[in-house]
């Protein structure tokens, strides 16, 4: 897969279940080591929470690295659910990837109201805190590009540069010393695609160099 949907921006909600309080806390983060920071941070801000259930994603798919925990609540009702929103998440029109979000932790810290919610209860309660931490955060593409660095002629480079932006080409930028270096990124199965274009468009004097891959984010 070359597109993956994650979060935003941070985000938080909360909702009240028979005077229970569940907070939902998302954040965006990159690695196992960066989740667990959260979840810390947020076991130190919010002490007198009885729980503090979490459910990550992390990396792109196939196989993302996924945990979960459900902190002292019974088997299977907090961090099983709370993942599976996860994975079933949508992002809005026109953001790239199919249902699942990650690079995300979410923590649900819940404030027990007394009032036993049965496994059932548990189960809708924290997974819909987890969907709407997840609406207040938003989505947002990720594509997986790669890097070309395109050596041309003075001459033709402010041209190249203006018809390579219109035919869809994200140029990173541009560098002026012997010749000109043009950067640019797209899709890895669009480099057939993009060879020929530079080559119509320099009349074959532009040099092509593909590099490395990478993740970009695409709003």
């Amino acid at each position: 897969m070359s597109a993956y949907l994650t979060v935003a921006r941070d985000g938080e909600a909360e909702l009240e279940v028979k005077r229970s309080r569940f907070l939902a806390t998302v954040r965006r983060v990159g690695t196992e080591a960066e989740a667990r920071a959260v979840v810390d941070t947020l076991r130190r801000r919010h002490w007198d929470a009885r729980h503090h259930c979490t459910a990550l994603r992390i990396g792109p798919p196939p196989q993302p690295v996924e945990r979960s925990n459900d902190d002292g609540e019974p088997a299977g009702t907090a961090g099983a659910p709370m993942l599976e929103v996860l994975r079933g998440h949508r992002g809005g029109p026109g953001t790239a990837g199919g249902p699942g979000v990650a690079d995300v932790v979410v923590v649900v810290s819940r404030w027990f109201g007394g009032t036993l919610l049965g496994a059932g209860g548990l189960v809708r309660a924290y997974g819909d805190a987890v969907r709407a931490g997840l609406e207040e955060a938003g989505t947002l593409g990720r594509e997986l590009v790669r890097e070309f660095a395109l050596t041309m002629p003075y001459d033709a480079a402010g041209r190249v540069e203006t018809e390579l932006r219109s035919a869809g080409v994200a140029v990173l930028g541009t560098s002026y010393d012997v010749s000109v270096r043009i950067a640019v990124a797209a899709p890895p199965d669009d480099e057939a695609r993009l060879t020929a274009l530079v080559a119509s468009l320099t009349a074959g004097t532009g040099v092509l160099v593909p590099g490395r891959d990478r993740w970009v984010d695409r709003r």
